[in-house]
C-alpha cells in the first residue's frame, strides 16, 4: 500500500518547470522526484540517474518491450518515459513529483486516477520562446518544434487540475506548495 500522493507537473520546454521543481523540493523533505529516462543526450551539468537516466534507443526500447516503464512518450524526436518501479517504490517512503509531458500524464491518470495533475504556464508564448532562445543549448530546429510543441501542451490545460503561471519562480513554487498541502488535508 502506498504511503505518499502522486503529483504530475508538466509544462512546455523552457517553461522553467526544473527551476521551480527545486525550490518546491528543497521546500518539503517528504517530496520524492521520479527520475525519467531519455533517449537524449545530457545537458551540460546534467548528471545520469539525477537529473535522467540517459540511456540508448535500443535499451529505452527494450525497457518499453519489457513493460518497466508507467508511461513514456515521444517527442522532439527523443523518447521520455517513467520507470515504474522507481515510482512504487519511491510512493511507500513518501509524496512522488513527475515532471512529464500531457501525454504522458494522461496514461498515468488513466492507470493512477489519483493522481494530481499540475500545468505550468509561461506569462506568454514570448516569454516562452525567449527564455528558449536564451538558454543557448538549443539549435533552431528545436526551438520552432519546442514552440510548436508548447501550443499544443498549452491546449491541454483543461484537462489539468490545476493551472500555475510561472511569471516569477518563488510564487510559482508557493502555488504549487499550497497545491500539496491541500492534498494532504484531504487524507
Amino acid at each position: 500500500m502506498s504511503k505518499g500522493k502522486l503529483f504530475i507537473i508538466s509544462g512546455a520546454s523552457g517553461v522553467g518547470k526544473s527551476t521551480v521543481l527545486s525550490k518546491v523540493m528543497a521546500a518539503r523533505k517528504d517530496l520524492e522526484f521520479s527520475v525519467s529516462a531519455t533517449t537524449r543526450p545530457p545537458r551540460p551539468g546534467e548528471k545520469d540517474g539525477v537529473n535522467y537516466y540517459f540511456v540508448t534507443e535500443e535499451k529505452f526500447r527494450s525497457m518499453i518491450a519489457a513493460d518497466e516503464f508507467l508511461e513514456y512518450d515521444e517527442h522532439n524526436k527523443t523518447l521520455y518515459g517513467t520507470p515504474r518501479a522507481q515510482v512504487e517504490e519511491k510512493l511507500l517512503r513518501g509524496h512522488v513529483i513527475l515532471d512529464i509531458e500531457p501525454v504522458g500524464a494522461f496514461n498515468v491518470q488513466r492507470q493512477r486516477p489519483d493522481a494530481t495533475l499540475i500545468f505550468i504556464v509561461p506569462p506568454s508564448m514570448e516569454v516562452l520562446e525567449n527564455r528558449l532562445r536564451s538558454r543557448g543549448d538549443t539549435g533552431e530546429e528545436q526551438i520552432l518544434l519546442r514552440l510548436d510543441r508548447a501550443k499544443w501542451e498549452m491546449e491541454q490545460t483543461p484537462k489539468y487540475d490545476f493551472v500555475v503561471t510561472n511569471d516569477q519562480v518563488d510564487a510559482c513554487a508557493e502555488k504549487i506548495l499550497h497545491i500539496i498541502a491541500q492534498k494532504d488535508d484531504e487524507e
